[in-house]
């Protein structure tokens, strides 16, 4: 676990617990907090103003991967029910994937507290259709490596057996519709890129017309698990040679490049070390800084979360710290379905 230094509570009133179309509200307005790196300050906005809060000329790199239903209901030999949350859809380089046992309850699945997890190399899990994962080694105290034998694919498999991973803040069981962006276009992800559901079809329309940039990369993202606050893990992901391309000539010629979720932060980043494409484990930290963007849409992230230090290497931690102070007294909604936070360098 890492420590972000960060001290804060979040009320507990503060979940979003349903979509905004529950809460009555179309996507693009949920609320959005600005905050400027260069004076310190914010602006409470809803999230249908980012064409006038952005400027003509800046390129939002946005992730394009798809959520799959990747909560599968299981059972151990002896007929103990348990839930696996699969964390990839791409094995990783020893031909495994990475998965987590939780405790199935009448709502979310719950974590498993350290020491009280029933997994252990050899364990085999029976999911459904036949299909079957056995746990071959420890990744962390709740990741496993497991080898899935499947009856055909693993995206058709899913989308047939699986639903859509749920933590205990949420009240009930959505489609997976409610957790996908209009962005997604390459299933993969166990869990939803977040930063970008507030997008619909009038804000994209709004930012081509104020001279606004779009491009892609595509991160496939793991299972937060938030109770567990782990550094994050290797992901697979590929930046396109346009979007390269497209980020530097944006850069150079005065434009800002700002990621849409923390994912594209961690793909585009790891673009610039020289790899396009393929699995990264970078964690962005204050001390490694940021050189290929210049700000970050992201949701709000728990005290603990390792997520916190690269937002602490966008915006600075003098005005993460008032981000949070002002989100927390503003009463901004917090995980997949709340508000979200644009926060600029320059």
């Amino acid at each position: 676990m890492l420590d972000t230094g960060f001290d804060f509570v979040v009320p507990s009133d503060l979940d979003a617990r349903e979509p905004a179309e529950a809460r009555g509200l179309a996507r693009d307005q949920v609320r959005m907090l600005v905050g400027r790196r260069g004076d310190v300050a914010v602006g409470h906005h809803r999230f249908a103003d980012l064409p006038q809060v952005l400027l003509p000329g800046d390129l939002l790199v946005v992730n394009n991967s798809a959520t799959v239903p990747a909560a599968l209901p299981g059972r151990l030999p002896d007929g103990t029910p348990v839930a696996l949350h699969l964390s990839a859809v791409r094995p990783g380089p020893r031909g495994t994937h990475l998965v987590e046992l939780r405790r199935p309850t009448a709502g979310a699945a719950e974590y498993y507290p350290p020491g009280t997890s029933p997994a252990l190399p050899g364990l085999r899990v029976d999911l459904p259709a036949g299909a079957t994962a056995v746990l071959t080694e420890p990744y962390t105290a709740r990741l496993w490596y497991a080898r899935l034998v499947l009856p055909g694919e693993l995206v058709p498999y899913l989308l047939r057996h699986g639903k859509p991973i749920r933590y205990g803040y949420v009240d009930r069981e959505w489609p997976l519709a409610a957790y996908q962006s209009i962005f997604g276009s390459e299933p993969g992800s166990s869990e939803m890129p977040s930063a970008a559901r507030p997008f619909t079809a009038d804000v994209l329309a709004r930012l081509a017309a104020r001279g606004i940039l779009t491009a892609p990369i595509t991160l496939h993202t793991g299972v937060a698990s938030p109770e567990a606050h782990e550094q994050p893990y290797p992901e697979w992901y590929r930046v396109p040679e346009t979007t390269s391309r497209l980020a530097a000539h944006v850069r150079s010629h005065g434009g800002r490049v700002i990621a849409v979720g923390t994912t594209a932060v961690r793909a585009l980043e790891s673009a610039a070390t020289g790899t396009l494409e393929g699995w990264t484990d970078l964690v962005v930290t204050p001390e490694r800084g940021v050189g290929a963007v210049d700000g970050l849409l992201t949701g709000w992230h728990e005290p603990r979360a390792s997520h916190l230090l690269m937002l602490e290497a966008v915006a600075g931690r003098a005005l993460l710290d008032l981000c949070y102070q002002e989100a927390i007294a503003g009463r901004y909604l917090w995980h997949e379905f709340g508000d979200v936070n644009l926060l600029l360098s320059q």
